[in-house]
Parts: C-alpha cells; structure tokens; sequence
C-alpha cells in the first residue's frame, strides 16, 4: 500500500440502517457523492426517506457547496459499491463474524489506497483487521446516532494500521464537520459508549428496583447533569464542584464517598418484568407522539444546542486521547 492516501472524492456506505442512513445523509450535506450497497429488501427506499426526513435539520445548520440528496445512489454489488470510492463506511450488524466478512470482501473490491472504516460500537478493529489484504488502511469510526447531527467520531485504529491512515482519516472527518476522537489504546466499547453503557446500567437497576420510573430518570438527566455535560463534561464539572482550588479541593472532599456502595455497575438481569417496565414507561412517557415526531423535535433541539457548544468551545475540533 501506498504510503500517501489521496483526497476523498467519493465516498461509499455498506449497510443502510439507522447508522448507515445517518452517515449518508451527512456525507451528502457535505457535498459528497455516496454510493451505496444493502441487499436488503426496500433498503433504497427507506434510505431515501430517511435523508429526505434529516434535510431540513441539515439546511439549517448550513448545507455545503453543491450538497444535493440527488447525489446519492443505489449500487446493485458491494463490488459496483465500493470499486471508486476514497473512503468506505461499513455498518452491518454488530455480529462478528458478519462484519469480518463484508470487510474482507470491501478489502478485496476496494482500491489499495481507499480507507475503510467500521461503525462497530464495540468490536476492537485489530480483531475486524484481521484477515484483510490491506490491513493498514483500516479504522473503526464509530458514530453517534444521528450521525448527521452528532459531530464526534472516535477513530481507533488497530495493530496493523498505519499512522497515516489515522492522520488521514482525522483530517477527512473534520472537513466533513466532525469531531474526532482519536483513541490510542484499544478498549473493548471504546470510550463514549462504555461510558454511556456505566449509566445505562444503572438506570436499568433504579427502574428494575422499584426507586425511579423511565421517566424519572430521564429527567433527572435532562434537568441536572445532562445540561452541564453538554457544555463541560464531568470533569471540567467536578473540578467547578471544587470551588476556588477546583479539582484538588473536590477529589479531598468527596472523594471518600467513591468507596461508597451507591452503584451496582453489573447489569442487572434483563427479566421479561424489567423489559416491560422498561418499554411500558418509555411507551406512556411518549404518549402519543409517534417516533417521527419525537425525532424531528429531537433534531431540532439538536441544532440549537450545536449552535450553543460552538459558541462556547469553538477551539475544540479535533480531540485526541492519549493512551
């Protein structure tokens, strides 16, 4: 392989889901022409739907030069799909063996110097690496949902990547108005999803024991640290919580209480009682809005908040975690 990748000019999408959908649209809103590849039945018409539901979000936060949901198109073969493109997003189901599969079949389809990256949430890349013609040219890049709306990316790559191709793939990201998290050390979930899933989990024990409803414990999300995590996270947080000394004054004064027993950090068992608790509260929660009103609302609240971070952190374009 080539030691320089050249400018992506056209990028492709395998796997056409709620992740794949979000990634088209976003590529698309960003100018790009997109190729696109699931044998799914109907898959074309439901990607369709889908970008032509993200647009309006995607013109107000600002379209690029010749951005056109025209520009998008329906391959028959992951050869045909994959054969031209600069840059190549897998996003089939995280099954292992399924994702190690489709890859080595983009590998082999693929030009040398495209850069192949998987939407996988948790699968370490040195694993979905493994086989490949080309190995060095791959990265995990995995996305939030919804993809043409949420800027971060971490970007991991694994033991047979090369440098460059982090490099390369970083500066793609942010021209498409991303923000990467380059992640040094492989980590079963990576970063945001392994802290989500601490929370997630406990979430599930105060419902499962009875504490706090679905709803409950969304607001308290919502109305306390949801608000300050979207301007600081909870370190910049707590190191407020410190008063003057930050930091230093909050870990002496509350750091004893960490050894206290208040989380459960297993998950608890996933009982038919604890999914119906579960569905029936997200369900009553709803009401009667349907998911497509609750998306649209969700998107609009999103495009604001942007607008909010950007104003108060317009430095912070590429993050890098080192490992």
């Amino acid at each position: 392989m080539a030691k320089t990748i050249e400018t992506v000019n056209k990028v492709s999408v395998v796997g056409t889901g709620v992740i794949g959908n979000g990634w088209i649209a976003r590529f698309l809103a960003q100018g790009y022409d997109v190729i696109a590849f699931d044998p799914a039945e109907g898959a074309e018409s439901r990607t369709r739907q889908a970008v032509k539901q993200a647009w309006p979000s995607l013109e107000k936060i600002g379209l690029a030069d010749g951005a056109s949901q025209n520009r998008l198109c329906f391959a028959s073969t992951l050869e045909e799909a994959v054969a031209e493109s600069g840059y190549i997003q897998e996003n089939v189901p995280e099954r292992e063996e399924l994702k190690k599969s489709v890859l080595k079949d983009i590998d082999h389809h693929a030009k040398p110097e495209a850069m192949i990256g998987s939407s996988t949430s948790g699968i370490k890349p040195s694993i979905l690496q493994d086989g490949m013609r080309y190995p060095e040219r791959f990265i995990v890049a995995h996305p939030f949902n919804p993809v043409y709306l949420l800027p971060l990316v971490e970007v991991v790559g694994g033991k047979a990547t090369e440098k460059i191709t982090i490099e390369k793939a970083t500066q793609f990201f942010e021209s498409i108005a991303m923000k990467p998290l380059v992640v040094e050390k492989e980590i079963d979930g990576h970063v945001a999803d392994r802290l989500m899933e601490a929370l997630w989990r406990e979430a599930l024990h105060l419902v499962n024991d009875g504490i706090a409803t679905t709803e409950e414990v969304d607001k308290a999300i919502i109305y306390g640290a949801g608000l300050r995590w979207a301007q600081m996270g909870p370190f910049l947080t707590f190191h407020l919580a410190g008063g003057e000394q930050g930091m230093r004054h909050m870990l002496e004064q509350f750091g004893p209480a960490l050894k206290l027993p208040w989380t459960k950090l297993e998950a608890p068992e996933l009982t038919e009682d604890l999914k119906e608790r579960v569905i029936e509260g997200c369900e009553s929660y709803a009401g009667d809005q349907e998911i497509a009103e609750l998306e649209r609302k969700r998107n609009e609240f999103l495009v604001k908040l942007l607008g909010l971070v950007e104003e108060y952190w317009p430095e912070s374009n590429s993050i890098v975690k080192e490992g």
